[in-house]
């Protein structure tokens, strides 16, 4: 049994990890912090925080009080460090806010474990784990190989360059103080209780309601997409069997340009329109409702600037050491998502209303169709 400590637990990956944690290792303690900032949303974690299945706190990891505090009352054995900022436009708007979660909090925290640990003596049995992104590793050109955990740090973005920041700390930590950590990188994770201000989730929203779906410069854009349960489950193997020091890739292997990914969107929200007539009178506004293809509504935009081109994993270390772990092919996931957000239209609308559409407005309302 472990005291585990899951950072930014009320975000996309963290509430999701918290399910499959609780899932899978009943008998741990879990409490989770979250600054509860506007990606946050703890309606998923409810139930569990009703029935005490978790301990949760709305908190900042900046706060090195507040994390002290948190640890010398539950002695952690296990920290999964998953709190961060990590919309590259929002970066690119204030990306002041990123030094401040990414950096300063990732040192905040790690200050925190390595203290507690220390004085208590229980270092030695501890594991910090430290979630990261594919994005610090920067852009690959189309027959480039893939990234791995050797490849250099070129981060593009200031929400990239934060995070390489906050890979750079926990591996000081290592090095320096003996610091129990390890690092994994993870690509684009889709699936349920994602923010609509990521890509899958804004299409499919934005096609519901008839809105344009903007793709950015000519959709050639690359990505490989990891479902965020693969994820959660490689996470889960990290923290337990990594190494101390190590560094571990996490990809989906489905790499597909955004291009693709919007269309195949469409062509989920067309079936599902044509297989349950009850949607037309629910979503009157997506052209799906008059039996029309929702990809009428995209359209290209300006590209943002510093847009990297490609990405892509090599998640060879993983499989060896830890086994193949993959299992939801990207097709199959993504019509899983599509429903999932035709199922859940109470929680994208909460969402969605307010800060978001302010958001929206700001992001894409000065880009023009191209």
């Amino acid at each position: 049994m472990h005291s585990v400590l899951i950072t930014g637990g009320a975000g996309f990956i963290g509430q999701n990890l918290v399910h499959a944690w609780r899932a899978a290792r009943p008998d741990d303690l879990l409490v989770v912090v979250d600054a509860m900032t506007y990606a946050a949303n703890i309606r998923s974690l409810e139930p569990l925080i009703a029935d005490r299945c978790i301990l949760f706190v709305k908190g900042d990891i900046k706060d090195g009080a507040l994390m002290r505090r948190l640890f010398d009352e539950h002695a952690f054995t296990r920290v999964a460090h998953l709190a961060a900022e990590s919309h590259v436009d929002r970066s690119i708007v204030d990306p002041e806010a990123f030094l401040q979660t990414n950096v300063l909090g990732t040192f905040t925290l790690l200050k925190a474990a390595h203290d507690a640990w220390r004085s208590s003596g229980t270092i030695d049995g501890a594991r910090f784990l430290h979630v990261s992104t594919d994005e610090v590793y920067g852009s690959l050109g189309p027959s480039d190989p893939a990234f791995s955990e050797a490849s250099p740090y070129r981060p593009n973005s200031p929400y990239a360059a934060s995070k390489a920041a906050s890979d750079h700390l926990v591996r000081s930590f290592v090095a320096t103080y003996g610091m129990p950590a390890l690092i994994t990188n993870c690509s684009n994770n889709y699936g349920p209780y994602q923010h609509p201000e990521k890509l899958i989730p804004l299409m499919i929203i934005h096609a519901l309601e008839g809105k344009p779906l903007p793709i950015y410069g000519d959709g050639s854009n690359v990505r490989d997409w990891l479902h965020v349960s693969d994820h959660c489950d490689a996470l889960m193997s990290a923290i337990e069997r990594g190494g101390v020091g190590e560094t571990y890739n996490i990809g989906g292997g489905n790499e597909r340009n955004n291009r693709d990914v919007v269309g195949l969107i469409c062509d989920t929200l067309d079936g599902a329109f044509a297989a349950d007539r009850g949607l037309a009178t629910r979503f009157p506004s997506c052209p799906a409702a008059s039996g029309q293809s929702c990809r009428a509504l995209i359209s290209y935009v300006t590209d943002r600037p510093g847009h990297d081109h490609r990405y892509a994993i090599d998640a060879a270390k993983l499989d060896r050491e830890f086994g193949k772990r993959r299992s939801t092919g990207f097709e199959a996931g993504l019509g899983q998502t599509v429903h999932w957000y035709l199922d859940q239209e109470d929680w994208w609308r909460e969402v969605t209303s307010g800060a978001y559409k302010a958001w929206i407005d700001k992001n894409y309302g000065f880009r023009i169709a191209v």
